[in-house]
């Protein structure tokens, strides 16, 4: 006969379910990736600063923007798959990651601005936009100052105005990892590496009061637009993304399963088919 003791011991040793050996995936924060490399990548002197950016792959253009407080390199997962049928182009938005700033205080239309500048050092006509956070805002900025120069806008996780932000978002352990995280790729990949508490409060400011556009504006959108997010986002209340897609005319409205602000690390497969069926579709 087995002994309890042997069983006991021989169950420690089986794997445990899925569900008990890791979180749900809406609560995971994946390692920063990396990006691919390429002979195409530099700085820009663009509006006033320098802007780092880099390019892969050729055909349709595509612009990925990264949310705030973060760097290109988070979309080292997107990169490498969609750059097999398009141009893709990555930056640094300004004092983020390896791009330098200016004394002016940090905005969406200066930020849009700047991604129009480097598409004009590029010597790219017009491009595809995707963004994350606040580069879904940057792709709507562009999409309601520059609209010539924008073929399409997937836009994740961007709200219209700080209302549809949720409150406290900072301390949510998901994003408060994040911000940690954010912060030590700052000080590894800045020119000014000890200033990112200084950096955060210039970032935070424009948070509280941009962007702030009214419906009419985003009913005035023509670009074919695709509004999007993680069904489990901690940063963007729900009701306010169904808000987004309603008002921009012909807008689609995609909710991606059990995935958060940072779906396209968390299940970077699924962010990433829907990223190429959008870009895929007749404008």
């Amino acid at each position: 006969m087995i002994s309890r003791r042997l069983v006991t011991a021989a169950m420690t040793l089986l794997p445990m379910p899925l569900a008990w050996a890791r979180p749900p995936l809406w609560l995971e924060l994946p390692p920063t990736p990396t990006l691919p490399e390429t002979t195409r990548s530099g700085y820009a002197p663009v509006n006033g600063i320098r802007l780092w950016h880099a390019v892969f792959g050729q055909g349709e253009p595509v612009v990925f923007l990264h949310g705030g407080l973060a760097n290109a390199n988070y979309w080292g997962l997107q990169v490498p798959v969609v750059a097999k049928q398009y141009q893709v182009i990555v930056l640094d938005s300004r004092g983020h990651g390896r791009s330098t700033r200016d004394n002016r205080p940090y905005g969406y239309d200066l930020m849009a601005d700047d991604v129009i500048g480097l598409l004009d050092y590029l010597k790219v006509p017009k491009a595809a936009v995707v963004g994350w956070s606040d580069g879904g805002i940057l792709g709507l900025d562009l999409a309601i100052r520059h609209p010539e120069r924008v073929t399409k806008v997937f836009a994740f996780a961007a709200n219209s105005d700080p209302s549809g932000v949720v409150n406290g978002v900072e301390k949510n352990p998901t994003f408060a990892r994040f911000i940690a995280r954010a912060g030590l790729e700052y000080r590894a990949l800045s020119t000014t590496p000890n200033e990112y508490q200084a950096f955060v409060d210039a970032i935070s400011r424009m948070w509280a009061t941009q962007p702030n556009w009214t419906t009419r504006q985003l009913a005035a959108i023509r670009t074919p637009t695709l509004v999007a997010d993680g069904d489990h986002d901690e940063a963007i209340k729900r009701p306010h993304t169904e808000y987004l897609a309603a008002s921009i005319p012909g807008a689609g409205l995609l909710i991606l399963p059990e995935t958060s602000h940072f779906s396209f690390l968390q299940d970077p497969d699924q962010f990433t088919w829907h990223v190429l069926h959008f870009l895929g579709q007749p404008a």
